[in-house]
């Protein structure tokens, strides 16, 4: 009696959670005028606001050169980029030079001088180095797009807002079957989970294409450099005071990543994730959030990484028990609970990867269909395994950032690299 009362409890949770988790996930999805609302405004070409565009790299002599390139082609009037580079780092130092001494109006160099390294330090290495209105985050591998700022300016005008959060979006789902769900997973983030967490007046900001306005960034102390969900961390922190976050996503304006090149690379960024969430709970600032409600969603989200994990592990043992063990009907069908929603949640993958591949105009075959199906199960234990390995971190007091390297998969034409030129005054930092 006992065991069937465990095991209906156990289903019933995962059962509610996968259901939440999906009716969530499908935000954006819920009506045509709320899809129409997720989008940016079209510009009045009026670039009112001055950008100071942050761009940490470590080791990422591959691919930083193109997107400096990238960033540099923006049809804004008034921006800047930094490029943070470590004194331990000359490859990538190198390649930040010779784009500053080529285009020494827009990009500057920062050195961090921080013995320990990670992007959040970093990242406040740069931040007393800022000119602009408005700081925005980018990652070296980024793509992004040439119209992207004046979007983003017109935005913070428009509403009013203290961060902007962008569209972010891998785009090489054929690159391994881990690949395709990883794609996938950050589509519903950013064109529907993130739109639903602004309007509840809580939201885990992304890591890049990120804009905040630069008093309310140094006000908030920048990032906090202990974290390992230094972003999601610096949401928590601005929701928590009240502070207006906007998010929008155009498919034609989203910031194109790569996904992490080996399994194991994944392995190590998720329990970065993991890791980042669990310390981000432990602050508990979600808990100066003035409505229960955003409590409530604040717990379950900063968590949810760690339940979806449990859930991963326990539906297919909770199926093992209804089909193998001896239990009351009533209580098999109780297991099927968390099956039937994981099946639901299957069909609206296959619609959002038809989707995903019709906005990017990627080709979408029948084998990536199958792939996303047979390979859901095992990235579910993936998942597990990470959750794990980043309780186990933490308990161990391993903070070390573990870092993902890029060799620019989600790139169609990468740049030559520009011949070498004179080396241009850095502004070091010690800090």
């Amino acid at each position: 009696m006992f065991t069937s009362v465990v095991i209906s409890a156990i289903s019933l949770a995962l059962f509610w959670m996968a259901a939440f988790t999906l009716w969530w996930q499908m935000h954006a999805w819920r009506t045509p005028e709320t899809l129409a609302s997720t989008r940016f405004d079209r510009p009045d070409g009026g670039d009112r606001l001055a950008f100071s565009l942050l761009l940490p790299a470590r080791h990422e002599q591959a691919v930083l050169e193109h997107t400096i390139e990238r960033l540099l082609e923006s049809g804004h009037t008034d921006y800047e980029i930094i490029v943070i580079v470590g004194h331990d780092d000359p490859g990538t130092a190198a390649v930040a030079d010779r784009a500053a001494a080529r285009a020494p109006e827009h990009v500057r160099v920062v050195v961090d001088h921080n013995e320990t390294k990670n992007k959040p330090k970093a990242l406040n290495t740069a931040l007393p180095h800022c000119r602009g209105d408005v700081v925005g985050v980018f990652d070296a591998e980024d793509q992004v797009h040439p119209q992207l700022l004046s979007h983003v300016d017109h935005a913070f005008r428009a509403t009013g807002a203290d961060v902007v959060q962008g569209g972010v979006q891998l785009i090489n789902f054929h690159s391994s079957w881990y690949s395709l769900r990883n794609c996938l997973e950050y589509f519903f983030w950013f064109r529907s989970r993130l739109h639903l967490h602004a309007e509840k007046g809580f939201i885990p900001l992304g890591g890049n294409t990120v804009f905040v306005r630069t008093e309310v960034l140094r006000e908030a102390g920048g990032w906090d450099q202990n974290c390992l969900a230094e972003d999601c961390d610096l949401g928590v922190r601005l929701s928590s005071v009240g502070k207006k976050v906007v998010v929008a996503y155009d498919s034609d304006m989203v910031t194109r990543e790569e996904t992490p090149g080996s399994l194991m690379s994944l392995l190590k960024q998720r329990t970065r994730w993991n890791q980042g969430f669990l310390q981000v709970y432990r602050k508990k600032d979600w808990q100066r959030l003035p409505g229960r409600g955003q409590r409530w969603l604040a717990r379950y989200t900063l968590m949810t990484p760690f339940m979806q994990a449990a859930s991963g592990v326990i539906i297919p043992v909770n199926f093992a028990v209804a089909v193998f063990l001896d239990v009351p009907v009533g209580v098999a069908i109780v297991t099927f609970l968390p099956m039937i929603t994981a099946l639901v949640t299957f069909v609206f993958e296959i619609v959002g990867l038809h989707d995903f591949g019709r906005q990017y105009g990627l080709r979408v075959r029948f084998v990536h269909y199958l792939k996303l199906i047979v390979g859901g199960p095992f990235y579910q234990v993936m998942l597990a395994g990470a959750a794990i390995r980043a309780v186990w971190r933490e308990q161990r007091g391993r903070n070390e950032w573990e870092l993902t390297s890029h060799t620019g998969a989600h790139l169609e034409n990468a740049a030559a690299p520009a011949a070498d030129a004179a080396a241009p005054i850095r502004e070091d930092a010690h800090r």
